[in-house]
């Protein structure tokens, strides 16, 4: 303990801040002030060259000739964030972060001065999550922007954060906000309690915090939500739920959060009731379509041709009278060259990216029915799967959609109907057992809440919404008063 403590001697600690950091971009610098000797460390890339050579060092300059100490410094420095340090650790911590660490001669202390300019980009539109309606700024890499952005959103001192360093190499902050008499405080302690146990390297991103601490990292089902929007997170937090920031990631993790969360859009709230339950009705049938519209065609080709219309049937036996493929292999093959496709426009740039998707389509599709590999009628339906997968809000539950289509078509190749009845009857047990932050992940349906019904697969009016979610267990459950509801006009 006593080798991290910070010497008298400026040359020494010079030394040891040398040994703690060994970056050769490190800046000593050593001022004389009168009788006083004082000693600058900075990393010049990380930190305010403007304010360093326009406020501190006049600032130093004028400083009175006899001997000072550093409380004298620290009320009267002009700079925002001031702390007062005697460890070396804390000093190197601080220093990769933009502060800059002044300590005078004879002393066996310093000071810490915050200065950063960490390079980050400004506020935008959001990329992922685009909406019509709304805001449409979202968040940035930067931490402190995030955190300003939502306290601009949620203008109260209800508003609390958490701030938690994780990573033994990378020192990443990661900030926990919650509303504080909104959200269940073992809601909060959960989250916080999983986050310091964790014992890792380092932590980039939010995608990766969030595989760390959410209840099975074994399911395929995101648990807990991504978000790029601080409306959404804002929405969340009155709802008494959790956000996580990270350091150095656009997007803040929401929990607890259940299933039919993922399906659920902040668009949903700006447009009026009746629009956004069909749309969300529209996103739950897109669920079943993209699950299981091409695993029903192989099944019903290949077990239960009693199922099909004779009109249809004619127009089926001649579509497929020239692949040689049985159904099974054939809808995989046609599945696989979407997914190529759709993984091939997301990496390539935007314009080219579009293009891909757009011409490959059309032109492998084609050329696959000339070739007699497939059938017009299976590449409609493999096309209409992958459509009703883009229109989940939430591109991680769209990711695990797409990926759960695949065995149900085998089992739909193998045992027909009765494979479909296996494939589904489990994801509806595995979804069952699941849960977010240790709350039940398929509320409000199981356990059954009839209050919570009004905002899942449909949304009623605002009014009728008058209780927070059951899965946050909000210590304030009330949402709006009973008074402001029989007050509301009534035409």
């Amino acid at each position: 303990m006593t080798t991290n403590m910070i010497s008298e001697s400026v040359s020494e600690t010079r030394e040891k801040l040398w040994d703690h950091m060994r970056n050769p971009r490190m800046v000593f610098r050593t001022l004389s002030c009168g009788t006083n000797s004082l000693l600058l460390a900075y990393l010049p890339y990380l930190v305010d060259t403007v304010i360093l050579q326009q406020v501190l060092l006049p600032y130093f300059e004028r400083l009175p000739d006899e001997k000072i100490d550093p409380d004298t410094i620290l009320g009267n420095v002009p700079v925002a964030h001031v702390t007062k340090t005697m460890d070396y650790r804390q000093v190197s911590d601080h220093l990769v972060r933009g502060w800059i660490y002044l300590q005078i001669e004879g002393m066996a202390c310093g000071l810490l001065l915050y200065v950063a300019r960490i390079p980050s980009r400004s506020l935008g539109e959001a990329q992922v999550e685009t909406q019509i309606f709304g805001p449409q700024v979202s968040f940035t890499e930067d931490l402190e922007t995030n955190l300003g952005v939502l306290q601009g959103y949620l203008s109260t001192d209800l508003l609390t954060n958490v701030t938690i360093t994780i990573g033994k190499r990378s020192r990443t902050n990661v900030e926990v906000c919650y509303m504080e008499e909104l959200a269940a405080p073992e809601n909060v302690q959960t989250v916080i309690q999983r986050l310091r146990d964790l014992d890792i390297d380092g932590v980039i991103d939010s995608g990766k915090l969030v595989q760390l601490i959410d209840d099975n990292t074994f399911s395929i089902f995101p648990q807990l939500i991504l978000t790029e929007r601080p409306d959404h997170v804002s929405e969340a937090l009155l709802e008494g739920k959790v956000a996580v920031f990270v350091e150095g990631s656009p997007f803040a993790i929401v929990g607890p959060s259940s299933f039919v969360d993922f399906f659920k859009s902040n668009e949903d709230l700006y447009i009026r009731w009746q629009m956004a339950s069909f749309i969300r009705l529209l996103r739950f049938s897109a669920l079943f379509v993209s699950l299981f519209f091409t695993a029903t065609y192989v099944a019903a080709l290949t077990f239960h041709y009693e199922m099909i219309p004779s009109a249809l049937l004619v127009s089926l036996v001649k579509s497929r009278s020239k692949v040689p493929f049985p159904p099974l292999f054939e809808a995989l093959l046609l599945e696989m060259i979407i997914e190529f496709l759709r993984e091939a426009g997301a990496r390539l740039p935007f314009k080219v990216g579009q293009t891909i998707g757009i011409v490959g389509g059309i032109v492998i599709g084609q050329a696959a029915v000339a070739a007699g590999f497939t059938s017009n009628i299976l590449i409609m339906i493999v096309a209409l799967s992958a459509l009703a997968s883009f229109t989940f809000p939430s591109y991680m539950m769209s990711t695990a959609v797409r990926i759960l289509r695949f065995p149900i078509i085998v089992l739909a190749g193998i045992w027909g109907g009765f494979g479909i009845m296996l494939g589904a009857s489990f994801l509806l047990i595995h979804i069952l057992r699941q849960s977010s932050l240790g709350r039940p992940f398929f509320l409000p349906f199981f356990p059954f809440r009839l209050q919570d019904i009004k905002n899942s697969l449909i949304r009623f009016p605002f009014y009728s919404l008058g209780k927070r979610p059951a899965m946050t267990r909000s210590p304030d459950d009330t949402r709006v008063p009973d008074e402001a509801r029989k007050k509301r006009p009534v035409q």
